[in-house]
């Protein structure tokens, strides 16, 4: 699969997700050994300080991350966007059933191509997305060109290791050989949970990330690692018009 380019990925990686779709969150609980709610919080606590205003979330799946950032304080509306259908149906089914339909709305959209105008939002996030755009450069472009300035991008994303080790070797034989396994018997999919693991392999280093948010404009760009080092969550602010 990972020879595949272009939107001939972009099909590949719409339909798995579709096909994954009601067991999407046992997925990242799979694959991160539960620790995704603390990533999570992270995340959307380095997202939104100082935020008084509507955040965004892309590549949003079943809305987890939105209806987190939906709970910090400032933040006054939220949106959702996911590439694929139905993600983004399962996700306004959580927020009905959480009574929180006016507050966080959920959109179908290109993560490429973000329906919104420059400047909408007051922060845009991507927690376990980015790995499986076709284009992770454009990706970052879009959510700096829709964040206003003096609002900040926060990217969560399993990294991969730049060093052997025994905690990468770990690491690597849980993404590889436990997860597959259980992510497949539970879901009955193994062809999906082989994917996301590779997927990882293949995505940026976290410092390469850096770099690519730099170069979309951003400032003040930094990384913290969590999970001993697998997962990293980048920060980046754009700079205020002169």
């Amino acid at each position: 699969m990972h020879d595949l380019k272009g939107d001939a990925k972009a099909r590949y990686v719409a339909g798995m997700f579709a096909r994954i779709a009601r067991r999407y969150d046992l997925l990242n609980t799979v694959m991160t050994g539960g620790m995704h709610h603390r990533w999570r919080k992270t995340a959307t606590r380095m997202a939104t300080e100082g935020v008084n205003g509507a955040a965004l979330d892309v590549a949003t799946g079943t809305g987890d991350f939105a209806f987190a950032l939906a709970k910090r304080p400032g933040v006054q509306s939220v949106v959702g966007v996911d590439f694929v259908a139905e993600m983004v149906a399962l996700a306004r089914l959580k927020a009905q059933r959480r009574n929180a339909s006016e507050m966080v709305r959920f959109a179908q959209g290109d993560a490429l191509s973000l329906p919104f105008p420059d400047d909408t939002f007051d922060c845009a996030t991507s927690g376990f997305g980015m790995r499986n755009v076709i284009d992770v450069a454009k990706a970052v472009q879009e959510m700096a060109r829709v964040v206003r300035p003096g609002g900040k991008v926060v990217i969560l994303e399993i990294s991969p290791f730049e060093r052997d080790g025994v905690i990468p070797r770990l690491f690597r034989f849980y993404f590889h050989k436990v997860v597959p396994l259980v992510g497949g018997m539970l879901s009955g999919d193994r062809e999906a949970y082989t994917y996301l693991p590779r997927s990882v392999d293949v995505f940026l280093p976290a410092r390469e990330l850096a770099g690519l948010m730099e170069e979309a404009g951003l400032k003040n760009v930094s990384y913290h690692k969590s999970g001993m080092g697998s997962v990293a969550i980048h920060v980046g602010e754009k700079v205020l018009s002169s």
